[in-house]
Parts: C-alpha cells; structure tokens; sequence
C-alpha cells in the first residue's frame, strides 16, 4: 500500500505529464476518494506549486502552464553515474516493476538543466553493451523496500509464498538480508514454519506485511550472500558430483562461483560438490578449470570425461 507521500508524488507526476486531469481520473488512478483528490491538491499548493482548478464540464486540475519544477543539481559525474545505474538495471532485468527505470530517467530528465538533460539524452541513444539484457523476474519495489525495513529494524514479517512446486503457504520470516543474483531477488531468512534457515526468491512473494515481533538474530557471523550463493549450489538437480581438484582452496574459488559449486578444503586439493542435470556439461566444466580432477561420484560422470576427451583428440 502506497504512503500518502508516495501518492502525492503520483500526482504530481500524474498533472505534470497531462495538460488536464479530471478529478474522477487522479481518484482512480491513485485508488483514493475526490475528498481526497482536493487535500492532495491543496498540499501541493501549499508547496507553492502552482495546481490550479477548472470547474464545470470538461474542468479538471493542471500545472499552471511554463512551470517547472527547479532544476535537479548534479554534476556531470554524478548524471552519468545515476543514467549508467538506471540503464544497468533495465539491462540486467533488476527492475523492481515494470518500466521503473523508465519511469525514474523520465523523471530526471525533467528537472535536469537543459544542457546536462541533451548530454544525457545523447548517452542514453549512443551507449552500446558488450553483454546482451537479461530477462530478470520484476519484484515489487514496495516489497523490497519493506523486506529491506524489516532487515534494518529486526522485524518479523509474513507473506504468502508460491514454491517451485506450485504449492502456496502462509509464511512467517525472521529476515537477515537481501541478495541479487543472475537477476533475481532473494531474501535470506530464518522460516518459522520449517523452523530453519531458508532462501525466499522475492518474486514469488506476496501479500508481504510488517510485523510488531522482533525477528530472532541471525546465527553469529552470519552473511546473507553467503548464505545464498550455497543454497544455490545445493538446488537439487539430477545428478550429484563429487570431484576432488588438484587446486588450492583458494585457487578454485576463483575459478569456480559459490552460487554453483560447493569447495570444500582438502589435504590433498580442494573437494568440489555440485548438483547438475547434465553430465557432458559437467564434463566441460571440468575440462575448463585447467587442473588434474579425481572424480570420487557419479561413476557415469567419467564416461562423459572419456568421451569429451576423445572428442578433442580427434579434433586435434
């Protein structure tokens, strides 16, 4: 549920991007009653921006026609910077809705001065990324944020969670910390319906509120990250892989990304366990790392081996 100050923002946005809005439709479109609509109106003019009222058919509210709102600020570092994050976040599919960064560089070209603005634009249309976008899965920014204030002030919360099954159950978190990874949201969290610490993927969250009751602490030295990255390494894939490497600890971690690969120190190496749904692409990502590999499990997963290796020989 949006803040009053979130909704008299909306309208601002609302009036300034229509020359005429008709009291029904900001009612509507900020889901609040035209008793409402006219304090809202009344706040801003308080403000000394310039709302004014058009009675009779057809009236309706505006902003007084050439104003602007002051010019936003920024150095030219700092325009760059918030345009790259802006872009970025599009880019890797990190948008907390739909079209929300759309909306925020909308709104920072309007109060930018009109030179920084064209200087803007222009690297908005002349900017090129190696990598291709990513199709993320859009979170809700209210969600985020309340998740975020809970974390903040050790608040419990409760949501209704959709598994990977399907199935949805009424969940009550003691939340520790929020992680971003191949454009997804996560929360890691203690779940006090399995009574054990547990990743949420935060778009399959909802109907999420804040609750008086202290969340309980997180386990000492705790780190939410860290937490993640191994949850996502024991997802429960097809097969499970156990291979000792010829590398140090260290040296693997490198090589190999927590979110896929659990390392694991060794007298002689480092112990690698992973869960994959395909052998050969193991097979490949062996090959890659560059180092002598025992494989202690599956026993197939050395026929992959085998066979790869025969098939470079021969294309050798």
């Amino acid at each position: 549920m949006q803040t009053p100050t979130a909704r008299l923002l909306e309208l601002l946005e609302l009036l300034q991007a229509r020359p005429l809005t008709t009291g029904s439709e900001i009612a509507e479109h900020l889901e609040i009653d035209r008793r409402t609509v006219r304090r809202y109106v009344a706040a801003l003019q308080d403000m000394d921006i310039p709302v004014e009222g058009q009675r009779g058919v057809g009236g309706g509210y505006r902003v007084r026609p050439g104003y602007r709102l002051p010019p936003l600020m920024l150095s030219d570092d700092e325009a760059v910077a918030i345009v790259l994050g802006l872009i970025a976040a599009r880019r890797q599919g990190l948008n907390s809705g739909e079209g929300a960064a759309d909306g925020a560089l909308t709104k920072i070209h309007r109060v930018l001065p009109d030179l920084l603005r064209r200087r803007v634009e222009a690297l908005e249309t002349t900017l090129g990324f190696t990598a291709s976008p990513r199709a993320g899965a859009p979170v809700a920014g209210d969600t985020v944020l309340l998740l975020a204030d809970a974390v903040r002030r050790r608040r419990r919360v409760r949501t209704s969670y959709k598994a990977y099954s399907g199935e949805r159950t009424r969940r009550e978190l003691s939340p520790y910390g929020l992680v971003v990874h191949s454009a997804r949201w996560y929360l890691a969290a203690h779940d006090h319906l399995r009574d054990d610490l547990r990743t949420f993927r935060i778009d399959r969250m909802s109907r999420t509120m804040l609750l008086d009751t202290t969340a309980d602490p997180p386990p000492e030295g705790f780190d939410a990250v860290e937490h993640v990255s191994r949850s996502l390494a024991r997802v429960p894939w097809g097969h499970e892989v156990e291979v000792l490497l010829d590398l140090p600890l260290e040296q693997a971690a490198r090589r190999l990304p927590a979110t896929l690969a659990e390392l694991v120190e060794a007298d002689d190496g480092t112990l690698l366990r992973m869960r994959v749904d395909s052998l050969d692409w193991m097979a490949g990502t062996l090959a890659s790392l560059r180092c002598g590999f025992t494989i202690l499990a599956p026993d197939e997963l050395r026929t992959s081996v085998r066979e790869l290796a025969s098939r470079l020989a021969a294309a050798a």
